[in-house]
C-alpha cells in the first residue's frame, strides 16, 4: 500500500507533467534547429570562401604565367573589405620540380603575416576546420598544368558570434515558452482540481456529518460531472437503503414486541396448564451445551419444540381423562347425596373410571419413559465407570435382555466377536448403543420386513475397537440422512417415535466413548454403521461365534 507521505496531488502532478513535456520538446527543438543552422551557416561559409579562393586561384594564373607578383599584390590588397579572410597564399611552382615558392599574399592589417603552407597546401584541397580558422586551399591550373596554389585563411569569429546570439535567443524563448507553459498549467490544474476539491469537500462533509441528502454540484468539465453525477447517484441509494434500514428496523422492533408479547402468553399458558413440563425444559436447558455437542445438532428451540410436540400429547389426554373422571365423580357424589345413585349408575361410573385410570395411566406412562428418554441423553457419559469385560459376553447380555422383543419375530442377529476378547472400557455406555440399534432396526428397518438379518462384527487393532452394525432393512432415506443423529428426527412422527435413539447412540460414542460414529446408507439396501472408539486390550483371541 502507497504511503500518504509519498502521495503526489493532481495540482503539482500537472504542473510539473506540463513543463516536463514542454521542456523537453523545447529543449530538443532547439538543440536540433541550432545545430541544423549552425551546420548550414558552416556550409554557407564554407561555400563562400571557396568562392573567393576559386577567384583568387582563376586571377592568378595569369600573374603567374607573367611572373608579375607585384599586380597580385594589388588585386589581393582588394580583400581587405572582407574581414573574415586573415590570410591569403599563392604558391607559385618552381619549373620543372614539385617544389613551391611563395609568389604573393595578403594578410589583414590587425592579424598580421601567416607561415608558409607549402607542405599543407595539397592537403587543404578539401576544407580544413580548427575551433578559430578555416583553412582551404585550390589549385592554379592553366590547361591542365599545375601552376601553383592559392591558399586561404578565414576566421570563424562571425560564425561563433552568430552561434552565440542564437543560443541566447533560444534561452530567451525558452524562458518565454516555460513561464508560458507554467501560467497556462497553473490555470489548467485550477480548472481541472477546483471541481476535485469541491467533490472532496462534499465527500468529506458527508462523512463527517453523516447527511446523505448533501449533493455534489455540476462541474464545469464533462468527465468530472460524470463523476458527480454518479458520486450523487451513490447518495441517493444510500440514502434510500438508510431509509429502508429504518423502515426495517422499526419494523423488527414492531414484529419483535409482538413476538415477545405472544411468548410471554404462550409461556404463561404453559406455566398454568403444565408445571412438569416446564421443570422438564428447565433440565433440557441445563443439558443443552452437551445436546449441541457437533454442527449437526439442531438449534435449542428446536428441541424445545421437539420436546414440547411429543410431551403435550400424553399430558393433554391425560388431562382430558381427568377432567372427564372429575365430571363423573361429581355427577356420582350428586346422585349419591341426593339418594337417586342406582347401581347401573355405580357400574357404568366404574367402567369409565376403569377406562379413563387406563388412559391416564398409559398417558403419564409414555410422557415418563419420553422424558427420562431425554434425560438420558443429557446425562454426562463420562460418569460412567471404566472396568474390564468380555466383549462377546457382552453382547450375548444384551441379545439375552432383547430376548422377548426378538422372539416375536422370526429375524437373525449375527454376531463375529473374537470369544476371548476382554477390554478395558466403558461396558454402560456400549450396551445401551447396542439395544437402541438393534431396537432402530425392529420398529424401523424391519417394519415391513417379516425376516431380517442383523450383523454385528467387532474387531480390535492397536487399542482401537471397530463395531460395524449391519442390517438388510429399508435403510435411510436421503432427505433425513445427513440429520439421521440429530434429536427428534424420526420417520414415525406421530407413532411412537421420539427421534432419540440414533441421537442417545451419537452422544454415548462420541462423549462416553470418545469415538467416531459413521453411517452408510441407501433407501432399500439397508443401513451400516460403523463405531472405532479406543479401548485397553487385556486379550485377543479370534473366534467367531453367531446368536
Amino acid at each position: 500500500m502507497i504511503s500518504i507521505d509519498k502521495t503526489t496531488s493532481i495540482k503539482s502532478a500537472l504542473i510539473w507533467v506540463i513543463m516536463l513535456i514542454c521542456s523537453l520538446t523545447l529543449c530538443l527543438a532547439m538543440v536540433i534547429s541550432t545545430m541544423q543552422d549552425v551546420k548550414l551557416q558552416r556550409k554557407k561559409l564554407i561555400s563562400q570562401l571557396d568562392g573567393y579562393v576559386s577567384i583568387i586561384a582563376f586571377n592568378a594564373r595569369n600573374s603567374i604565367l607573367q611572373d608579375d607578383a607585384d599586380t597580385e599584390d594589388n588585386r589581393l590588397s582588394s580583400f581587405a573589405a572582407v574581414n573574415i579572410l586573415h590570410n591569403v597564399h599563392i604558391y607559385k611552382k618552381l619549373p620543372d620540380s614539385e617544389q613551391l615558392s611563395f609568389f604573393s599574399s595578403y594578410n589583414r592589417r590587425d592579424i598580421g603575416p601567416h607561415p608558409v603552407q607549402f607542405e599543407r597546401v595539397p592537403q587543404l584541397l578539401k576544407p580544413y576546420i580548427s575551433d578559430d580558422y578555416i583553412e582551404l586551399s585550390k589549385a592554379i591550373k592553366d590547361n591542365d598544368t599545375l601552376l601553383g596554389y592559392a591558399y586561404l585563411r578565414a576566421s570563424q569569429e562571425e560564425l561563433s558570434a552568430y552561434i552565440q546570439t542564437r543560443i541566447l535567443l533560444d534561452i530567451l524563448i525558452a524562458l518565454v515558452a516555460l513561464a508560458s507553459a507554467f501560467i497556462i498549467s497553473s490555470k489548467l490544474q485550477r480548472r481541472f482540481t477546483t471541481p476535485i476539491d469541491t467533490l472532496l469537500d462534499v465527500v468529506q462533509k458527508v462523512a463527517k456529518e453523516k447527511d446523505y441528502r448533501i449533493r455534489a454540484p455540476i462541474a464545469p468539465i464533462k468527465e468530472y460531472n460524470m463523476l458527480s453525477r454518479a458520486f450523487n447517484t451513490m447518495l441517493d441509494r444510500i440514502e434510500q437503503q438508510i431509509s429502508k434500514l429504518q423502515q426495517a428496523e422499526q419494523e423488527n422492533r414492531r414484529l419483535t414486541l409482538s413476538l415477545e408479547q405472544k411468548i410471554e402468553q404462550r409461556t404463561d399458558a404453559l406455566k398454568t396448564s403444565n408445571q412438569e413440563l416446564l421443570n422438564t425444559l428447565a433440565t433440557l436447558h441445563q443439558y443443552q451445551n452437551q445436546i449441541v455437542e457437533t454442527e449437526k445438532m439442531a438449534s435449542l428451540g428446536q428441541m424445545v419444540a421437539g420436546v414440547a410436540h411429543e410431551v403435550n400429547t400424553p399430558i393433554g389426554l391425560g388431562v382430558t381423562a381427568s377432567t372427564l373422571l372429575q365430571d363423573k365423580l361429581a355427577d356420582i357424589q350428586k346422585a349419591f347425596d341426593e339418594k337417586k345413585l342406582t347401581s347401573s349408575q355405580l357400574a357404568k361410573f366404574l367402567s369409565e373410571s376403569k377406562e379413563n385410570l387406563g388412559i391416564i395411566y398409559r398417558n403419564m406412562e409414555r410422557a415418563a419413559s419420553l422424558i427420562s428418554s431425554f434425560k438420558r441423553v443429557a446425562v454426562d457419559q463420562s460418569n460412567e465407570n471404566r472396568r474390564q469385560f468380555n466383549m462377546l459376553q457382552l453382547i450375548n447380555e444384551v441379545l439375552l435382555s432383547l430376548r422377548p422383543n426378538l422372539k416375536k419375530t422370526q429375524h437373525q442377529i449375527n454376531v463375529n466377536c473374537p470369544e476371548e476378547l476382554e477390554l478395558d472400557s466403558k461396558p454402560g455406555p456400549i450396551n445401551q448403543i447396542l439395544i437402541n440399534l438393534i431396537m432402530n432396526s425392529l420398529i424401523h428397518a424391519f417394519e415391513h420386513i417379516e425376516q431380517g438379518e442383523i450383523q454385528i462384527n467387532v474387531s480390535v487393532e492397536n487399542n482401537n475397537c471397530k463395531l460395524v452394525y449391519q442390517d438388510n432393512g429399508a435403510g435411510v432415506p436421503e432427505s433425513i440422512k445427513k440429520r439421521i443423529f440429530d434429536p427428534f428426527v424420526t420417520t414415525k412422527r406421530g407413532e411412537g417415535g421420539s427421534g432419540l435413539g440414533l441421537h442417545l447412540v451419537y452422544n454415548l460414542v462420541t462423549q462416553a466413548l470418545n469415538g467416531k460414529i459413521q453411517l452408510e446408507s441407501s433407501l432399500g439396501q439397508g443401513i451400516k454403521i460403523q463405531i472405532d472408539f479406543p479401548v485397553i486390550v487385556r486379550s485377543n483371541k479370534s473366534v467367531k461365534s453367531s446368536a
